[in-house]
């Protein structure tokens, strides 16, 4: 009688166990997945050791990421890293930079300075007003061209070149700094 019970309680737990890895691994692959900044490339707007929760069920199953949307991917020249960029230039557009201003000429449309005051503070606008160009970039049909907020300190689509679609984790949904942060990092 007594091992039969200590036979049920084990069946529980583990039925337990099986119940919670059905909920939790498919939230985590497809809904929402946590990260942590590494790094200065996205400041003002988001510091090292900020913990992030990054929606990834949007891209994959309702729209794509949008301009100015700030998304978390796999590093097109090392996926084994994560990178956290802001999104400038949309599949199908050809992207410039002079003297600091964005331009952006979409594939069916008029060119158009990109309005940036909204999410870079005026110094740092100041700053790399005068020391960044780029020729033009023209984007295929699945890729992004992406830039981190803080223009001098990043890593982006200016160095290594375009952002594919199939390397875009998802879109940054909350952000807040935990004491004790224990997920994967997200680079400059």
């Amino acid at each position: 009688m007594e091992i039969k019970r200590l036979l049920n309680s084990f069946l529980e737990i583990i039925l337990l166990i099986v119940i919670a890895l059905a909920i939790v691994i498919p939230i985590r692959t497809y809904i929402f997945q946590p990260f942590i900044v590494n790094g200065s490339s996205m400041e003002p707007n988001f510091y090292s050791g900020d913990y992030l929760i990054v929606d990834e069920f949007t891209y994959n199953f309702i729209n794509k990421p949008r301009r100015g949307d700030v998304i978390v991917f796999d590093y097109p020249l090392n996926p084994n890293f994560k990178y956290i960029k802001r999104v400038i230039g949309l599949p199908n557009e050809t992207i410039s930079i002079k003297d600091g201003k964005v331009i952006i000429k979409p594939e069916n449309g008029e060119e158009f300075n990109l309005d940036e005051k909204k999410y870079l503070s005026e110094d740092n606008l100041r700053e790399w007003v005068y020391s960044n160009n780029l020729r033009e970039e023209k984007l295929g049909e699945s890729e992004y061209f992406v830039l981190g907020d803080n223009r001098n300190g990043s890593s982006d689509s200016r160095k290594w070149g375009t952002l594919p679609l199939r390397n875009i984790d998802g879109k940054v949904f909350l952000r807040f700094s935990p004491k004790e942060p224990t997920s994967q990092k997200v680079y400059d």
